[in-house]
């Protein structure tokens, strides 16, 4: 049996190079997924990691032993991948650790169309095959070619700009040494924009800094260009570039929050002023006030791309955005891309004269605790001892739509367990700082008191 249970995670697959994650296990992992699809071809592609060369081989082998073709990119940024598997009409496997450092690598899987894979929906069955090697040979062996779709994938990129002109701004993009070096400069040479590059080179050692842009250590450098340059915009991409965080013209960051908002405003009034936005429950409230001023109806999500996408699916959905930089288009696949929403937000301010410094401005209306984790022993146990004493506050309700969610009006939290480590996540909202202040110093006592 392989020990796969460190590695198989809510959304998807990762782990260290070699110890949990190696050859026999990515080709006991293509076997199985090829026979769960049971697909006649598998999209594969990989990051700039120097180890998922040797894994990309052992997981196509697997494949073409279950008499599965593969279609390789070669290399690929995350997003890049969902559009091919939803143009080929291919379950797809992206080989990237995303925003984790060099030592790690990992699998995220797609169904055809780019459909997602999670815990529910294929990963334990996949998990359970491949801990046993995965299933035996089909006794037919499949093809492996190659293929580049980056033409087309930047064609259709930049077809979600807009119809407005393109005014002359200056960007500048942090690539951290990750798939946005070679994503970015495809998509902006064909568009008249100065933009400037930070770290372009793909170097899965993340010599630079960590390809981790929610952390706001890692756009310092980006925030520091932009000003130095009077830049209109910077964007920082993770490892596999299929997130992206904003920096305005005055080199402040912009939350992910308020990028949903935007992008959603400006989709809506392109849609008519109709449609369904998804945002999940720790977006500013904010965002549904914003889809609601601009026609839209909006639909509150569980954390996590394969609840966003399948709650796209079911609802119709025209667009879905996370607080972490995460942003679902329908006529993406319903896949995720920070190269595409950077479209959007350049088409927003080429429309207007007016900097993202005042464009951000009527979609930030409270104070925010950002995400603290806290250590604890029981995740669970310390949810349950908290929770009467937020739901005896006034005006207090509860949900457990994802962990716990205490509204109390004026301000609101939600506590929920980390899917990998002992710790709760803790994020909150309220009417101003000084009320946020107050509040996350209230809910972060309980929860060491529990």
């Amino acid at each position: 049996m392989l020990p796969l249970d460190p590695i198989f995670k809510a959304y998807d697959i990762r782990g260290t190079v070699p110890e949990q994650l190696d050859a026999e296990v990515a080709r006991a992992v293509g076997a199985a997924f090829a026979a769960f699809t049971a697909a006649s071809r598998v999209v594969v592609g990989r990051d700039m990691r120097p180890s998922g060369t040797d894994l990309v081989e052992a997981f196509t082998d697997g494949v073409l032993d279950q008499g599965v073709d593969v279609v390789d990119l070669g290399l690929a940024s995350t997003d890049y991948l969902y559009y091919a598997a939803g143009n080929l009409d291919a379950p797809g496997a992206m080989f990237t650790a995303s925003h984790n450092p060099a030592k790690y690598n990992g699998i995220k899987l797609c169904l055809s169309g780019a459909r997602p894979v999670g815990q529910d929906t294929g990963l334990a069955d996949i998990k359970e095959s491949a801990a046993d090697g995965g299933p035996p040979s089909s006794g037919r062996r499949g093809s492996r070619t190659e293929q580049d779709l980056l033409p087309a994938f930047g064609d259709h990129v930049r077809g979600f700009f807009g119809s407005g002109p393109i005014r002359p701004l200056k960007i500048v993009a942090d690539c951290a040494n990750g798939m946005g070096g070679l994503i970015a400069p495809m998509v902006f040479g064909e568009l008249s924009f100065e933009v400037e590059y930070l770290y372009p080179e793909l170097d899965g050692t993340f010599p630079n800094h960590p390809a981790d842009p929610i952390n706001p250590e890692n756009i310092v450098d980006l925030q520091a260009r932009v000003r130095q340059t009077g830049a209109d915009l910077g964007l920082a991409f993770d490892g596999d570039a299929d997130r992206v965080f904003l920096v305005d013209d005055e080199g402040v960051g912009v939350s992910g929050s308020t990028t949903t908002a935007l992008v959603a405003a400006a989709l809506l009034d392109r849609n008519g002023g109709s449609g369904t936005v998804i945002y999940n429950l720790i977006c500013s409230k904010s965002v549904p006030e914003v889809i609601e001023e601009h026609g839209g109806t909006p639909l509150r999500s569980r954390v996590g791309h394969s609840f966003i996408k399948t709650t796209m699916a079911d609802s119709g959905a025209i667009f879905g955005g996370e607080h972490s930089g995460h942003y679902y288009f329908a006529d993406n696949y319903r896949a995720d891309s920070g190269i595409i929403a950077t479209m959007v937000i350049l088409g927003v301010l080429c429309e207007g004269d007016v900097p993202m410094s005042q464009l951000r401005k009527p979609f930030e209306r409270y104070a925010s605790s950002g995400e603290i984790n806290s250590e604890v022993d029981d995740p669970k146990a310390t949810l349950e001892a908290v929770e009467p004493k937020l739901a005896e506050l006034p005006d207090a309700t509860v949900d457990h739509l994802d962990g716990l969610t205490v509204d109390c009006g004026e301000w609101w939290v939600n506590l929920r367990p980390s899917n990998t480590e002992p710790l709760l996540r803790c994020n909150l909202e309220a009417a101003d700082e000084a009320m946020c202040k107050e509040k996350t110093e209230l809910v972060l006592n309980l929860v060491k008191e529990a």
